[in-house]
């Protein structure tokens, strides 16, 4: 029976590694971007949040109205070091590596199209996690599963194992100008 034009036929999926890093605002963006678009064909997703988790922000209201096929999970316990944070390192450093436990565990369920790393090159360069834990999720993604590692300094090593690098960089921001950070754009 021939496909309609509008439609795209089914191809076997050959899951990517992709890495969105760089100084500029639009990586988290980004990934919520390709969430919604594979949300619109049906496909299940989930993002693993690794420093961002003690504030609220309009990703987790809007992660729900996307849900079942979308699934939103903060585990970070906040921006380490800066912003008011008081807390040790180590519980910092415990929660990244709950966070990327969980992120194995959900990459390797079969459950997932998509599983999202948000801010764990971050994480990484904050050395709350070690780098070969990280290639080795990534040497361990399975064949169909797009895995996508977002945050600023990503490293050599990652951005080697990756199909798709994605560079955002600062031109111009209006923290410059003291605007501070908008409701809906920023968070």
């Amino acid at each position: 029976m021939p496909q309609p034009k509008d439609r795209i036929p089914e191809k076997k999926r050959r899951g990517l590694v992709l890495v969105l890093t760089g100084d500029g605002k639009g990586k988290t963006t980004s990934c919520l971007g390709m969430a919604v678009r594979a949300v619109g064909y049906g496909m299940k997703v989930v993002m693993i949040q690794f420093i961002k988790g003690s504030l609220h922000y309009g990703e987790l209201d809007g992660a729900k109205r996307l849900a079942p096929e979308f699934e939103l999970i903060p585990m970070g316990k906040g921006f380490v070091g800066i912003m008011g944070d008081a807390l040790p390192f180590y519980v910092h450093a415990d929660a990244a590596r709950e966070a990327l436990a969980a992120a194995r565990e959900r990459m390797l369920s079969g459950k997932y199209d998509i599983v999202i790393l948000d801010e764990v090159n971050v994480a990484v360069r904050l050395r709350l996690l070690d780098l070969e834990d990280v290639l080795s999720l990534v040497r361990e993604k399975p064949e169909n599963v797009h895995l996508i590692l977002s945050g600023r300094g990503a490293h050599e090593e990652v951005l080697r194992l990756a199909h798709l690098v994605t560079e955002m960089r600062s031109v111009k921001h209006p923290f410059e100008i003291g605007i501070e950070a908008e409701k809906g754009i920023d968070y």
